[in-house]
């Protein structure tokens, strides 16, 4: 088996898996008792807490756990809007046509309650165009909402002008950084944001626990409401085992960042891309060259549907890799995100990722790099619609 997946999910790093064990065992305790085992619960989440903060350039209280980012990208969004449309401050919000359904779906669903969202596009490399923020913020407007980097393309987005943009206009910005924590160097205050979303198993920590960055001063409605958890702002027994899988996870992705791990699967992925120009024809690399995260490569191929030369290379390889995000895998239509930048239909249904982690070696991608023309070129035979490619 040979993974290349990491954007849909890390495995989880023996240093945050055993961490956790502890907290499924014999330290059980619910954080919010008051006898000694809910109180090492309770220590257990403050030192997490510090952990993600310190990756983030946070304080630790303006950190939120919860379930994950799509729980995180929909607190921001919702509480955001609610708050301040009660406040008499506006209704508009601002978000771009590539962002991952959790930011999408929640935007869609505060149209329903009256609010408007703008969905401005991008250019064929993937990057905000500034211009078309700046034009599409309106006296009304009340939050912007940009990914750090596309879970597609990996393009990384300027984020640090489009606060300056924002912030001179009294907005505030949010921002899904799921595929960035943990694998570039990011602080929050020098990036300029209100609002940052992550989660934990994106960076090699366990499912089920991410968190919400709110900048000091930041006000936003409750999502979950419940007992007094966290402060009021997120009711519910706080997932222990989870939470301390992200905050080991958190310090083991500073060490990486640190040593030069992270710019090793950046190597790799030059070594990719540069490898399947090489020996595919037909080939089209989707995002930035350079402007993307460490381990995220996107190629459309022409003539192929990127759903077929998935099964098909873990059918003969064992070769995992994804056609983008795996919250929308088995669907049959084109890429929105490559439609936004310009791919017709055909290269946008061919879309293929390969988004590589600090296990992958180079021999994985001699491994794929022999694989890929063979698979490729006997797809291209099957398909009815495949285009001629030149040899």
């Amino acid at each position: 088996m040979i993974y290349f997946d990491h954007a849909a999910t890390t495995p989880i790093g023996q240093e945050a898996l055993q961490a956790m064990l502890p907290y499924l065992t014999e330290a059980h305790g619910n954080p919010s008792s008051l006898h000694h085992l809910g109180k090492q619960a309770r220590f257990a989440l403050d030192v997490a807490r510090e952990q993600v903060a310190a990756l983030l350039g946070a304080r630790p209280a303006e950190i939120v756990f919860n379930s994950g980012a799509t729980e995180g990208n929909n607190h921001a969004l919702k509480g955001v809007a609610h708050r301040l449309k009660e406040q008499g401050k506006g209704a508009h919000i601002i978000t771009t046509e590539i962002e991952h359904d959790a930011v999408l779906h929640p935007c869609q669903a505060l149209q329903k309650e009256g609010f408007e969202v703008t969905f401005i596009g991008v250019d064929e490399n993937g990057i905000v165009r500034l211009e078309e923020l700046q034009n599409a913020l309106r006296p009304d407007t009340i939050l912007v909402s940009v990914m750090h980097a596309n879970n597609e393309m990996g393009t990384i987005q300027p984020i640090q002008a489009i606060a300056e943009i924002c912030h001179a206009r009294g907005v505030w910005l949010h921002c899904d950084a799921c595929q960035t924590v943990g694998h570039i160097p990011l602080d929050v205050h020098d990036l300029g944001v209100d609002l940052l979303t992550l989660s934990g198993h994106k960076f090699y920590g366990a499912k089920g626990a991410g968190a919400l960055y709110i900048r000091r001063g930041v006000r936003l409605e409750t999502l979950v409401d419940g007992g007094p958890h966290q402060k009021g702002r997120r009711g519910g027994t706080e997932n222990v085992p989870a939470i301390v899988s992200m905050g080991t996870a958190a310090v083991v992705a500073m060490a990486a960042l640190q040593n030069g791990e992270e710019a090793r699967v950046a190597q790799l992925r030059d070594y990719l891309i540069d490898g399947i120009e090489k020996t595919v024809p037909g080939a089209h690399l989707n995002g930035d060259r350079n402007q993307r995260v460490p381990g995220i490569a996107n190629f459309s191929f022409e003539g192929v549907e990127g759903e077929g030369l998935i099964l098909e290379l873990d059918a003969r390889a064992g070769i995992c890799c994804s056609t983008g995000s795996a919250c929308a895998a088995g669907s049959l239509d084109p890429s929105p995100v490559l439609l936004a930048i310009g791919r017709e239909t055909g290269l946008a249904r061919a879309g293929t990722r390969f988004s590589l982690g600090r296990g992958n070696t180079k021999e994985e991608i001699d491994a794929l790099l022999k694989l890929l023309p063979e698979v490729i070129g006997s797809l291209r035979q099957l398909s009815p619609e495949a285009r001629l490619v030149s040899l």
